[in-house]
């Protein structure tokens, strides 16, 4: 795999020219089709007795989406989540990258994938499958954003271990497919 990403970034510094910047967001380092071979049936439900918070995103052009946000494996990037949401921060954002059969990503208070702070990154040991709710993250594996989060639309079992899974889409997964760049995010509710 390790090739892969050597070649990879040789590809991308050729491509443009010089050395990539930095982004703040997970990158596909093997081909969908190859992760969702690695492990298809990997989300399952959260278990019994899992203390869950809830949270729902209601987008403008209509639709809502429910989270399982799993403070037991997250509790930082959780409460961060939910201490944003309850104060508006994430009323009228966008979703501003939307990669099919792979992310779709928001929360940006610049709306162009640069913006928003940083905090530690809690890596668990939650597979990101499909509906599967991350943090986005830069460069050093130790620093996350704040603020930027995504949703995976397919198998992303190469990003285990590599960002801070957070939670999980409990229903509205069809919203999320719907979801293109621009789209706003209308409110974000905890309950």
């Amino acid at each position: 795999m390790s090739r892969i990403v050597g070649l990879v970034a040789c590809v991308l510094i050729v491509a443009c020219g010089g050395a990539a910047t930095p982004s703040p967001t997970p990158t596909r380092s093997i081909s969908p089709t190859v992760a969702a071979t690695a492990d298809a049936r990997s989300c399952a439900p959260v278990p019994s007795g899992v203390a869950v918070k809830t949270a729902s995103i209601e987008m403008a052009k209509g639709g809502v989406v429910q989270l399982a946000l799993r403070p037991d494996k997250a509790p930082t990037t959780v409460a961060t989540f939910i201490s944003k949401a309850n104060s508006g921060f994430y009323n009228g954002l966008t979703f501003h990258r939307v990669e099919a059969d792979f992310v779709v990503q928001g929360g940006d208070p610049q709306g162009d994938g640069r913006g928003g702070g940083n905090q530690a990154t809690e890596l668990n040991d939650l597979p990101f499958c499909k509906g599967s709710l991350g943090i986005a993250r830069g460069n050093d594996i130790k620093i996350s954003n704040d603020s930027q989060f995504f949703i995976c639309t397919g198998t992303c079992r190469f990003l285990d271990r590599m960002y801070t899974n957070f939670g999980q889409v409990s229903s509205g997964m069809d919203v999320v497919l719907g979801i293109r760049v621009g789209d706003k995010i209308k409110s974000i509710r905890i309950g």
